[in-house]
Order: structure tokens, then C-alpha cells, then sequence
């Protein structure tokens, strides 16, 4: 494995294992924090609050995880683990969005949401599979929708590009440090 040459075969194992427990502990938390949080007593406004919030959140996370790969000393670990933190509250927050939109005006959309079918209708919509048996019906669904696929795409293609080109630029970083730590000695 050409990123962690001066890692033995154990080493390498455990520090992914880290990244994978630790993407997972994450999502885990955001998923569970989705099912307990009281989210149906919020108004249209509050869904504009939260989702507004989340996504400066969620491009926090991501400045934040942009400067750590820079940083880190196997910055394409970094930036797989970003990613698989990075999206999962993206998607929970959309989620948790549909849902209270639901909640607050219930023919939103074309059949009532739980926190399971507003998941669900978020997956798919950021998959683009879309299998049409959710659809958002009032203006202000569909406009949630529309701002969801579009911010999909910006997550998609500029975030991964993002992310990519963090961690090509610490591994960068990464190899001048050893080099310069070898011509030092």
C-alpha cells in the first residue's frame, strides 16, 4: 500500500479500523440523535432555522476535516473518513427537514412522512434513483426538494474534489516533511 509505506501490515489494519469505528460511531450518533431528537413541534420557520444551521454545520465539519487532512499524516484515510461523516449529517439533515415539513403542513407530500419514509425519501433523492412512490406535492416541498438535489450535486462533484484535492495536497505536504526530517539526519 503505496500512502502508508512505513506502516507494517498491523498498523495499517488497526489505523483504518480506527477511521471505519470512528465514520460509524458518528453516524450512528447522528442517526440516533434523528429518531430521539422532538422534531414535530417545529414550525416552517424552525425547518428554515434547522436546515440553514445544519448546513452551515455540515460545511463546518467539512472546513474543519479539510484542514485536518491537510494535517494528517495519512491524509487519504483523513479524507475517506471525512466523507463518510461529512455525508451522513448532510443526509440526516434533509431528513430531518422532510420530516418536519411533513409534520407542520401534512399534505407536503404524497403520503405521510415518519422518520423512516423522510430517511428513505432522502437516500433516494440524493442517489437520484427517485422511485417515485414519495413525492413532494406543496410549493414549498418541492422547492426543499429542488434545494436538496441541487446541493447534492454540489456535494457530490465539488465536495469529493474538494476532499480529493485536500488530500493529494497532505500527502504533499506529508512527503516534504519526510524529506525534509531525511535530509536533516
Amino acid at each position: 500500500m503505496t500512502q502508508l509505506p512505513d506502516l507494517t501490515p498491523g498498523q495499517r489494519r488497526k489505523l483504518v479500523a480506527v477511521a471505519i469505528i470512528r465514520a460509524l460511531t458518528s453516524t450512528t450518533i447522528l442517526v440516533a440523535l434523528y429518531y430521539l431528537l422532538p422534531m414535530d413541534k417545529i414550525s416552517d420557520v424552525g425547518t428554515v432555522v434547522v436546515l440553514v444551521v445544519g448546513l452551515l454545520l455540515v460545511a463546518g465539519i467539512v472546513i474543519w476535516q479539510f484542514h485536518a487532512i491537510l494535517n494528517a499524516d495519512y491524509p487519504g484515510i483523513q479524507g475517506v473518513e471525512a466523507f463518510a461523516i461529512s455525508v451522513p449529517l448532510f443526509l440526516v439533515l434533509f431528513a430531518a427537514s422532510y420530516f418536519v415539513v411533513e409534520h407542520s403542513s401534512p399534505s407536503s407530500f404524497s403520503e405521510p412522512l415518519t422518520r423512516t419514509d423522510a430517511l428513505y425519501f432522502t437516500v433516494t433523492t440524493f442517489s437520484t434513483t427517485g422511485f417515485g412512490d414519495i413525492t413532494a406535492k406543496s410549493q414549498g416541498a418541492r422547492l426543499l426538494v429542488t434545494f436538496q438535489m441541487v446541493t447534492d450535486l454540489v456535494v457530490i462533484g465539488f465536495g469529493v474534489k474538494i476532499l480529493f484535492g485536500a488530500v493529494q495536497a497532505g500527502r504533499r505536504r506529508r512527503n516534504t516533511r519526510t524529506d525534509d526530517r531525511a535530509q536533516s539526519s
